[in-house]
């Protein structure tokens, strides 16, 4: 596994036509230029060339349009969808962010038990429309049991719709906008489909100073027959979260495609540049800074491409995605801060440059951890799944592949109440997995693991700990470390990971583990057995200099890799 460069990628994982578009996507953005892409992000430029694109090689539709519906070798291919996500990223989060709207418009559609609606929506797909998810609301956010939309019957069987929405992206442009509101005679949920175009749609405003169209909108009665009901009570309320589930995840491969991107800037331009007579890249505090942002990044990726083959294996009896799908939306998205803060120390006031692909990443990157979900509502529903994890492990679960076929992911849109029957959903022995590698950085890890354990078994959150979600959130830190150190061991061995680069990984993984032991010991309410198991959790990483001199080597090739097109 490599970074992407859109030079070398050959995307050799995908079929012809997928692959085809992806190389097409990549000479579009290259086409366009990083003087062309920046002035359209200064002046807040609708992308309406890159949706005319889209609609040219049909990457909404063939990306998006599940198996029978649309042409006949449409399929939902998660592994697929992360590549785009990926690319979209690396250019810039706007690009990213209209197909990651369209996405969520569409969820609650291809959820449905409309068919029509289905097989209309696959041919406006084919007309390269895009689609938008009507969920949130500007006085409740996402508190769907406070929805003030409503749907009135009329006497006729058909209804009108009142009420609006907040934050809404492709609300100005979308064929379909996915509306999520209530029944007015009986407070049931239900899911509708309205027309952005629509004389009774009003378009209020955007409501954030960007490319993106993220607006508010309101409907004044709006008119709505059977057929573009979408869902209904429980169906709608399952649909609604479904979806999130789905889509949450890419939000993880949009930093990472922001971040690689970012990379490639810091170190062009830090290893040409001489200050004191040297080489900024050869001071040693440069050298760690990129070391780690770079295992940071990589990790990034091997873990995000790991949770799709839980994702895409995904059934009604194995749903383990439900733990890692909101580690990608909530610790992949962290850790892109991370590495832009790393990167941004490197190359200091070149950041903020106008011509710089970073200065719109900086910006960009910030919004990620905070959107579908803010990373406490992720780290909350993270916390769930701990007890299972560390004290009921189950070892007739199966031993999950890497899954790159050309096949429809089918449970995704039939994903059921993802809110319920958490604590049935276990996991394999992550012992099993640590206790594969025979690393010294793994090993400490592996100590503070068996510290955090006892730490839950022996002085656990006590009732009044238990409902703070402040002290919680850390305990949630430690937990994700140990999930997140699993797939990336899992994903190593598949991708053949040397074991220089690993080893660094659980440098960095340590230091992370032992900074939150820290916070945790800190905490007003720790009490004193809390606090010295704490204290053991503090480690050190193996010193290892020439281990490390390794990995900075292989980091500094990077070096003219790749720059975009001015």
């Amino acid at each position: 596994m490599e970074l992407l460069n859109p030079k070398k990628t050959e995307f050799a994982h995908l079929d012809e036509k997928s692959r085809n578009i992806m190389k097409r996507t990549i000479e579009f953005f290259e086409k366009k230029g990083k003087n062309k892409l920046k002035e359209d992000d200064r002046h807040q430029t609708w992308y309406g060339d890159f949706l005319e694109f889209q609609k040219e090689v049909k990457a909404f539709a063939t990306f998006m349009t599940p198996a029978g519906y649309g042409e006949s070798d449409s399929r939902w291919d998660t592994t697929r969808i992360c590549d785009f996500n990926e690319i979209t990223g690396f250019y810039g989060l706007c690009y990213w962010y209209t197909w990651q709207v369209t996405m969520l418009g569409l969820g609650p559609i291809w959820i449905s038990k409309n068919e029509e609606i289905k097989h209309k929506t696959a041919k406006l797909l084919q007309e390269g429309e895009i689609f938008a998810f009507g969920l949130s609301e500007k006085e409740h956010g996402a508190d769907l049991i406070s929805s003030d939309m409503v749907l009135e019957k009329n006497g006729d069987g058909s209804y009108v719709a009142n009420g609006d929405k907040y934050y809404i992206g492709n609300s100005n442009k979308a064929a379909i906008v996915s509306t999520f509101g209530r029944m007015k005679e009986t407070g049931n949920y239900v899911f509708f489909a309205v027309n952005s175009q629509h004389k009774n749609y009003e378009l209020i405003q955007n409501v954030v100073n960007s490319q993106s169209y993220v607006g508010e909108y309101a409907l004044h009665d709006y008119p709505i027959s059977e057929n573009e009901i979408l869902s209904k009570d429980r169906d709608a309320w399952d649909a609604s979260l479904s979806t999130i589930a789905i889509c949450k995840y890419n939000l993880g491969w949009a930093s990472i495609g922001i971040c690689t991107h970012s990379f490639y800037e810091a170190i062009n331009h830090a290893s040409k540049r001489k200050l004191f007579n040297r080489y900024v890249t050869d001071f040693p505090q440069i050298k760690q800074m990129f070391v780690d942002a770079y295992c940071r990044l990589f990790s990034m990726k091997l873990f995000a491409s790991r949770a799709k083959d839980y994702m895409r294996s995904a059934s009604g009896s194995d749903r383990r995605y439900l733990l890692f799908n909101p580690m990608v939306k909530m610790k992949v998205t962290m850790q892109g801060e991370e590495v832009i803060n790393l990167l941004w120390d490197v190359i200091a006031a070149k950041g903020f440059e106008k011509n710089m692909y970073f200065e719109m990443a900086a910006k960009d990157i910030r919004g990620l951890p905070k959107l579908e979900g803010t990373a406490h509502v992720n780290m909350a529903l993270i916390i769930k799944f701990m007890n299972n994890y560390f004290f009921e492990p189950n070892s007739s679960l199966p031993v999950i592949p890497k899954v790159n076929d050309f096949k429809n992911d089918d449970f995704l849109f039939n994903q059921g109440a993802t809110t319920k029957g958490f604590e049935k959903i276990s996991f394999h022995d992550y012992n099993v997995v640590y206790s594969s590698v025979d690393l010294p950085n793994v090993k400490i890890f592996r100590k503070q693991i068996a510290t955090l354990k006892e730490f839950l078994e022996k002085t656990p959150p006590d009732g009044k700990q238990s409902k703070d979600l402040d002290f919680m959130l850390i305990v949630g830190e430690l937990f994700t470390l140990v999930a997140y150190g699993q797939l990336l061991i899992e994903n190593a061995k598949i991708e053949k990971v040397e074991d220089d680069l690993l080893s660094q990984i659980f440098d960095f993984l340590i230091r992370d583990f032992s900074k939150y032991a820290l916070q945790l010991y800190s905490k007003r309410s720790s009490t004193v057995e809390q606090m010295a198991k704490c204290l053991e959790m503090i480690h050190k990483p193996v010193e290892d200099e020439e281990l490390f001199l390794r990995v900075c080597a292989k980091v500094y090739s990077y070096k003219d890799a790749y720059e975009m097109a001015p």
